[in-house]
């Protein structure tokens, strides 16, 4: 059977299948000077990413021979870091820290200032993040099915925040919505601060978002109610809430995949050494630790298989963004 894909989806297989069948060649000595390598995270400091990001640039510092900093580049809901990594020169020193959001969802909602594939070079796949779908004080849902059997007998009154408009919460009850046949009010924010305020508030019934220690503090208070998550297993700080897929909904059991961006045309020996280096950083014990302290799921891989990921992503959110009329900001 031949699967025909959007542009972008089949320009990034034909990019990851190049990628596979070029040389593997990795550097044996140590970076070629002491030039600094730059990872430019694609949000503000302090936040789960940009501190798994220096924890990474910690152990390739050691492991590459040459200092390795950070720079936070935060805004358009990711695309301005990778654009920055998108224009910088291709020599294996600057490098991207971001969600594939910026490259697999923003170009369909006219973000995107580089080309996806003329301008990025996916390096390797570090973590997903899980999403949490919760229920706030306002709801009277006990878990997944009660919230579904209420927003189809009360159309429109169930209330659901998620991070912003073409978020991936927002796609989430999209694919909700359809599958069950309910109709849920859309709540869209600009930042997470005040999203948790108001959920904490009872402003509306349910919430997503991205796991992590503060989240579950709430949990453990009675705060909030976890009515489902999605990722591709159970999280081990939460294992009585079933993933979407579980509760029928697979085509919402989505979660935050963030990874290792070059600029396009990085000689493919350098992708290959930084590949192999970041997924030597993950095996690292006190790497995983800290991934799982903040209930982030290391993943690695190759280079070709993040660019795979990206594409299958990309192709997803092209027809999910077309059936619902999805637009941004």
């Amino acid at each position: 059977m031949t699967t025909h894909l959007p542009p972008l989806s089949r320009r990034l297989v034909l990019s990851a299948a190049a990628l596979a069948l070029a040389p593997a060649v990795a550097f044996a000595q140590a970076w070629p000077t002491a030039k600094p390598v730059r990872i430019i995270v694609a949000y503000p400091a302090g936040g789960v990413s940009d501190n798994v990001a220096r924890a990474l640039a910690d152990k390739l510092a050691v492991q590459l021979g040459t200092p390795v900093v950070i720079e936070n580049k935060a805004g358009a809901s990711g695309s301005i870091g990778v654009d920055a990594v998108a224009k910088a020169a291709p020599d294996g020193y600057t490098l991207g820290f971001a969600a594939i959001s910026p490259l697999a969802l923003n170009p369909y909602l006219g973000k995107s200032p580089f080309d996806p594939i003329k301008d990025i070079a996916p390096v390797v796949s570090v973590m997903y993040s899980p999403v949490l779908l919760l229920g706030t004080p306002a709801s009277k849902a006990g878990d997944f099915a009660a919230l579904l059997a209420n927003a189809k007998a009360h159309p429109g009154q169930v209330r659901w925040a998620t991070s912003g408009l073409a978020s991936l919460g927002h796609i989430m009850l999209e694919q909700i919505a359809v599958k069950s046949q309910v109709q849920i009010t859309h709540v869209p924010y600009k930042g997470g601060g005040q999203q948790m305020n108001d959920a904490l508030g009872g402003q509306f019934e349910v919430l997503s978002t991205n796991a992590g220690p503060a989240v579950l503090q709430h949990i453990q208070a009675g705060k909030l109610k976890p009515l489902a998550v999605g990722a591709p297993a159970r999280l081990d700080s939460l294992p009585q809430v079933p993933t979407l897929a579980e509760l029928g909904q697979p085509a919402a059991n989505l979660s935050s995949l963030f990874g290792i961006y070059a600029p396009a045309q990085t000689p493919a020996a350098v992708v290959a050494r930084l590949n192999a280096e970041v997924n030597k950083a993950l095996a690292l014990p006190d790497i995983r630790a800290k991934l799982d302290a903040t209930d982030n799921v290391p993943t690695g891989g190759t280079a070709a298989e993040f660019a795979r990921q990206i594409a299958q992503e990309s192709e997803n959110n092209a027809r999910i963004v077309r059936a619902a009329g999805i637009q941004g900001n």
